[in-house]
């Protein structure tokens, strides 16, 4: 244990030491948008159901993605790709600024649609997705803005990331003149390729595609470790790389270098909620690591331990530093960067809010967990992209007349009990009488309260509804409380 505890302070005064290097990250700029509603009823006109829309939201998707996660890490991230003259363009334009990256070398082609990919949501089931772009490759003036950009000298940027989701901004001349620039300055080029020729790829200093990925473009099928051997060789011999890379979901990334020494490093995932986005992460760490000259298998541990974050929310997710720094210094795992201070549970509210998710926020003493709590929580978070949990203090739970050995279990073990649910993405103590306060700083989306509290009247409900949220009145599972659970302990 001792050991471990070592390793992961050693791998986090690495990330803590890392600059604000300047990183470009050249590809496909996309769009997200999520269009929430309900899905109950089935057309009279024809075999198809219904979408009552109730509202949606925009997130930063493709390449746009991959440069929120290097923001967050606390890179300086620019993004190089192609946007329509539309709507959707400025949208995600101002979601790239109000995310603190530089959209200065964004190209705006007339010829084309900004892609954009549009999930029908119902709860969290997607039951439709409809894409506008188009995934011809970018050619004429179009390419060749994006080639002076690249062919500028000296070059603006530390490192190169080239996010390749094949909608034609990685052209084969385009590859290659971001290569030559990175190189200009003696920096790395990392690409999360796409597609089954990765000859366009030569002279990459790294490529992170995944084993489906990696068994397209080398024609070998994975089963063994042997045949892994063989992939790496191939992918040396198609790309020119020194060391392959391959990201093998649950079972870990597998790295092998030229002179045939290889390791797979376990996955840091502890627990899964959604895969979406998790290769963005993966390789928006790596690229910051090794620009900053950070190991190789150092850089892949900590891309672990932070797509081990990004697996854990639903939809894409950008892990901060903080967040990181986090997961590597609690000793707790399933509560690594869960439980948080007033002023980061503001930061990580304001954060969502910018990024159009829901947010879910529930209070309570939650003294002795039970299956109504549980079924209860479950239940709140499903109203939102993430659910928050604020509980009272020790002295705050003694003033709301529970009796003098309340609570049983002081504030520090139920915040880890409570962070250690799937269903609960943050927990935050107040000390006050009531959590108003923290309401009116947080602003939730959403306000949970058991059904109980029908006729007591919802601390923080004028507040909520003033801003356009709501208060759900979630059912609870019948006789199951904590003071039942007292006093049955107390009988026995």
């Amino acid at each position: 244990m001792e050991a471990l505890t070592s390793e992961s302070r050693r791998l986090a005064d690495l990330l803590a030491g890392l600059p604000p290097t300047r990183i470009l990250v050249v590809g496909d700029l996309i769009l997200d948008r999520y269009a929430d509603g309900k899905a109950g009823r089935v057309s009279p006109e024809a075999p198809v159901l219904v979408f009552d829309l109730q509202s949606e939201r925009h997130l930063l998707g493709g390449a746009c993605n991959v440069a929120a996660n290097l923001s967050e890490l606390g890179a300086a991230a620019s993004v190089l790709g192609v946007v329509g003259d539309d709507e959707a363009g400025q949208r995600l334009r101002s979601l790239l600024v109000d995310a603190d990256i530089d959209t200065q070398a964004m190209v705006v082609d007339r010829s084309r649609p900004t892609t954009r990919k549009t999930r029908y949501v119902a709860k969290t089931m997607q039951v439709l997705r409809v894409d506008e772009e188009s995934r011809a490759p970018v050619s004429g003036a179009g390419e060749r803005a994006l080639l002076d950009l690249l062919e500028q000298r000296p070059f603006p940027w530390k490192s190169v990331l080239l996010s390749d989701y094949g909608k034609g901004v990685l052209t084969p001349r385009v590859i290659q003149a971001a290569i030559a620039a990175a190189k200009s300055q003696g920096g790395v080029t990392v690409v999360d390729p796409k597609g089954k020729d990765y000859s366009i790829y030569r002279g990459v200093d790294l490529l992170t595609p995944n084993r489906e990925e990696a068994e397209a473009a080398t024609g070998i099928t994975i089963h063994t470790t042997e045949d892994l051997h063989r992939v790496a060789l191939e992918l040396r011999k198609i790309t020119g790389i020194r060391t392959a890379v391959i990201t093998l979901g649950k079972d870990g990334v597998f790295f092998e270098k030229e002179d045939g020494s290889h390791r797979i490093i376990p996955t840091e995932a502890r627990q899964v909620f959604d895969v979406t986005g998790a290769g963005d992460t993966v390789v928006a760490v790596l690229t910051y690591c090794r620009a900053c000259g950070v190991s190789l298998e150092d850089s892949l541990r900590l891309a672990n331990h932070a797509a081990g974050i990004t697996v854990a929310k639903l939809g894409t997710w950008a892990p901060s530093r903080r967040e990181v720094l986090a997961r590597l210094g609690e000793t707790s795992g399933a509560a690594a960067g869960k439980v948080l201070t007033h002023e980061q549970a503001i930061e990580v509210a304001s954060r969502l809010r910018a990024e159009g998710r829901r947010l879910a926020f529930t209070n309570g003493c939650f003294d002795i967990l039970h299956a109504g709590h549980c079924d209860y929580l479950a239940k709140a978070r499903s109203y939102g992209d993430a659910l928050m949990v604020a509980i009272n203090t020790d002295a705050s739970v003694r003033r709301q007349g529970k009796g003098p050995e309340r609570p049983i279990n002081c504030v520090e073990d139920r915040a880890a009990v409570l962070a250690a649910l799937q269903s609960v993405d943050y927990v935050v103590a107040f000390d006050e009488d009531t959590p108003k306060q923290l309401i009116e700083a947080i602003t939730p989306h959403v306000l949970a309260k058991g059904e109980d509290w029908r006729d007591k009247g919802v601390v923080g409900r004028e507040w909520v509804e003033a801003h356009g949220g709501q208060v759900v009145l979630v059912p609870l599972v019948p006789g199951r409380s904590t003071t039942g659970v007292v006093e049955k302990i107390r009988g026995s």
